[in-house]
């Protein structure tokens, strides 16, 4: 019994450590974020990382053609980080062209 409760504690004081660690910095984890978007809310997300009003990010998102998704059960989802850097890649073609 006395061995689990060291175990615990030790696994405990562990994720403690490792949490503190990244405390001063919210972008540690920024590559790690795969949370998956319902295609019907990509407008949303593209508003915000862009900065644009909701309308506009709606008509932007009707040509996400050659986005790359995940689709389950029929219905398509795409990784917030790849979402994040498909729009990256997509301004910097955008000003190339200029």
């Amino acid at each position: 019994m006395d061995v689990f409760l060291g175990i615990g504690i030790a696994l405990a004081g562990y994720f403690i450590g490792e949490g503190l660690k990244h405390i001063n910095n919210p972008k540690a984890n920024g590559k790690n974020d795969i949370m998956l978007i319902k295609e019907r809310d990509i407008h949303f997300y593209i508003g915000h990382f862009l900065g644009i009003t909701q309308a506009e990010a709606k008509h932007l998102a009707k040509d996400l053609t050659d986005l790359p998704h995940i689709e389950i059960n029929g219905k398509r989802y795409v990784q917030k980080h790849i979402l994040r850097e498909w729009l990256l890649t997509l301004g910097e073609e955008h000003q190339a062209k200029d």
